[in-house]
């Protein structure tokens, strides 16, 4: 953020954020590839400014005023988020939309592994984490002022149409697998069966804020995707992700031992989140989950578009993100039965 940025910003705070005090110094995150996050320093504080990415955009993409509504909402609610402070619309500013937030200070577990940790302690984060993903679904719409938050009718016919679209807008080349994969789709989508929550649209670990000295959730980070729509799409994206490789690339828990650990097994979280909700475990799982693969794929598709157009926070990464499509749509193909 330039300095003119800066000066720009500080006086915005100082006649929207309650109690601002300047002067002000940015520091940008390294990690979030969709919408550029800055940590703000303050006299009077510290906060978190998020940002659409300059450049020309998706339609629909990089929401960062629904974000702010969806968080706006859940203060009262069970669901742990950042105090949402001010929206900006006013492109005069930075150019982009953008919100202040609080600073929560809170541990960051980017992997699932959760590498340093006894089994005890892995035990509780994952119970914690599908304890907060059970609060998110129970989450009472019309009381909080969400119940227009998402279109109405078929959940998954309208996910599927619109990341069709989205990955048709950004790919760069042919991919038969994501052909494949949104044909079977396409002629597989369930029935609907009545299921309208709110949906967080990319909850995993690495979006969540944990206290330091236990498994308590302090924040929920990361709403671009949220809307109000069908439960188990979340639940098949935590899924989902574990199936994917070890390490800081693929942040998932392929070939562990996860019972030696302390982690639960794809079926155990399942259980553990349906008896937070009070519900029967879901029947054609595979359904969800070869869809979860399929729309990161259509995301990881667009990550690398604004890397080749210059309109990625992190270029190098961006591409190297981008060139798991295929993989992403290969493992969509196989969860198709997986899961029955």
């Amino acid at each position: 953020m330039t300095e003119d940025e800066l000066a720009r910003v500080s006086g915005w705070m100082q006649a929207h954020v309650a109690d601002f005090e300047g002067p002000l110094v940015a520091e940008k995150f390294a990690v979030g590839q969709s919408n550029p996050t800055y940590l703000l320093r303050a006299a009077s504080g510290t906060y978190v400014l998020r940002r659409k990415p300059a450049g020309v955009l998706l339609k629909s993409a990089h929401a960062v005023d629904r974000e702010f509504r969806v968080q706006a909402a859940l203060a009262q609610t069970d669901v742990p988020v950042p105090k949402m402070l001010a929206l900006c619309e006013d492109e005069a500013v930075l150019g982009v939309t953008f919100y202040v937030m609080s600073h929560v200070s809170g541990r960051n577990l980017v992997d699932p592994s959760l590498p340093g940790e006894v089994p005890e302690t892995r035990a509780a984060l994952m119970a914690e984490m599908a304890r907060v993903l059970a609060a998110i679904h129970d989450v009472d719409l019309e009381a909080v002022g969400l119940a227009d938050f998402g279109a109405p009718g078929d959940y998954y016919a309208r996910q599927l149409g619109r990341w069709s679209k989205q990955y048709r807008a950004s790919a760069t080349e042919a991919q038969p697998g994501m052909d494949r994969l949104m044909s079977w789709l396409e002629e597989n989508l369930p029935q609907e069966d009545g299921p309208r929550t709110l949906v967080h649209g990319d909850y995993r670990i690495d979006n969540m804020l944990f206290s330091e000295n236990g498994p308590d959730c302090l924040a929920v980070l990361d709403w671009e995707l949220s809307t109000v729509g069908h439960p188990f799409a979340d639940l098949a994206g935590v899924i989902m992700q574990w199936q994917l490789p070890t390490g800081v690339d693929g942040r998932g828990l392929a070939g562990l031992d996860r019972a030696a650990l302390g982690l639960p097994s794809d079926e155990g979280f399942i259980e553990m989140y349906c008896k937070n909700r009070r519900i029967e475990p879901p029947s054609n799982f595979g359904f969800y989950v070869a869809f979860a693969f399929f729309r990161m794929a259509a995301i990881l598709q667009g990550v690398k578009k604004r890397a080749l157009d210059g309109n990625a926070a992190n270029p190098d990464k961006a591409m190297k993100l981008g060139a798991y499509v295929p993989q992403f749509a290969e493992l969509g193909w196989e969860a198709r039965k997986q899961y029955g």
